[in-house]
């Protein structure tokens, strides 16, 4: 792939699917029966303890469900300070235990893959977990959409991808955010190019917090 370290192969070409982000804060165990029955672009239709709701992104339902966002493949909602995807059909009941301080957990899923929803620049983005990435990575329409002008801000060099070297773009970002965690000037590369498909975390920001790896789930800790 990319922007790796050694030969080890990175979480990006291990893995294809998204996880589960746990935010952490209490002791107490918040919990809803929730269950999606239609998809929209940008909507959706869930149930929660029974009551049926149609979301917006960004709506909440009185139970405090949260819908993200939602496309035809799945939504991505948010209760209690948990983030997780969720596919048409999905039926669970959602729960979770916080312990103190400035804390994150990113549950692995079958496939492997950890992937966090977070924030550039205050803007949604749904990060994917690369250890093996020196820096957060991006293609250049994420980029456009963050409103990151590349080509004019960016120090222009290259990189090598599978097949042929791709022209790449050195930016710096002034927050970057997941769950409680934000940090400022953090540094980025754009790939002038469709790849990566997922805005990659990399180790520009991973290398500043403590990072602790237990197998079902990776812990991020901010360091002090």
């Amino acid at each position: 792939m990319y922007l790796t370290h050694g030969h080890h192969p990175s979480v990006v070409s291990r893995c294809l699917a998204g996880a589960l982000l746990l935010l952490v804060a209490t002791t107490q165990v918040h919990a809803a029966d929730i269950e999606v029955l239609a998809l929209f672009r940008d909507q959706a239709v869930i149930r929660v303890d029974g009551q049926r709701y149609k979301l917006a992104s960004g709506e909440s339902t009185p139970e405090g469900v949260r819908l993200v966002s939602a496309d035809a493949t799945g939504v991505v909602l948010e209760h209690a300070g948990v983030t997780r995807s969720y596919p048409l059909g999905a039926k669970l009941r959602t729960g979770y235990r916080q312990t103190a301080g400035d804390e994150v957990r990113v549950y692995r899923d079958p496939q492997g893959m950890f992937t966090t929803v977070g924030s550039i620049k205050g803007m949604p983005v749904t990060f994917l977990v690369d250890t093996g990435a020196t820096s957060i990575a991006m293609n250049a329409a994420q980029a456009r959409r963050l409103g990151i002008d590349f080509r004019v801000e960016g120090e222009r060099g290259a990189v090598m991808t599978a097949s042929r070297a791709e022209p790449v773009y050195r930016v710096m970002l002034d927050t970057v955010r997941v769950g409680t965690i934000q940090l400022h000037n953090v540094e980025a590369v754009v790939l002038d190019g469709p790849q990566p498909q997922q805005t990659l975390l990399g180790m520009s920001f991973l290398g500043r917090l403590d990072m602790q790896n237990d197998g079902e789930h990776l812990t991020l800790r901010r360091k002090y």
